[in-house]
């Protein structure tokens, strides 16, 4: 078993850098690469990883190397000059999110 999930590693992470290359020279972000890795190696492309269990955990650790690089890439200034974009917009978002459930919820009764 724990030689099946390595060698689902050892795909995805082999994928991720063929496609980071070619997406790096067509200048195309980072993290859509890393998602067409994930469509094309997942249950719904080649198949070459199709256990969700693994899958799940593949995901949970690419979501943690993605908050981390995020982490690493953001600076406090960064976020300091940004600090009104992320009120209003982090406010406006939970508002709409908040209304838009609630009409819901009353058309469905």
């Amino acid at each position: 078993m724990n030689n099946e999930i390595l060698r689902q590693i050892i795909i995805i992470i082999t994928m991720a850098t063929l496609v980071m290359f070619l997406f790096h020279r067509l200048r195309i972000p980072a993290v859509v690469g890393f998602l067409i890795t994930g469509i094309i190696a997942g249950p719904y492309g080649l198949k070459l990883v199709n256990d969700l269990k693994t899958i799940e955990q593949l995901a949970d650790i690419g979501i943690i190397l993605l908050l981390f690089t995020i982490g690493i890439e953001l600076s406090m200034r960064t976020l300091i000059d940004m600090r009104k974009n992320f009120l209003i917009g982090g406010s406006l978002q939970v508002v709409l999110t908040i209304f838009l459930i609630f009409i819901f919820f009353i058309l469905r009764g």
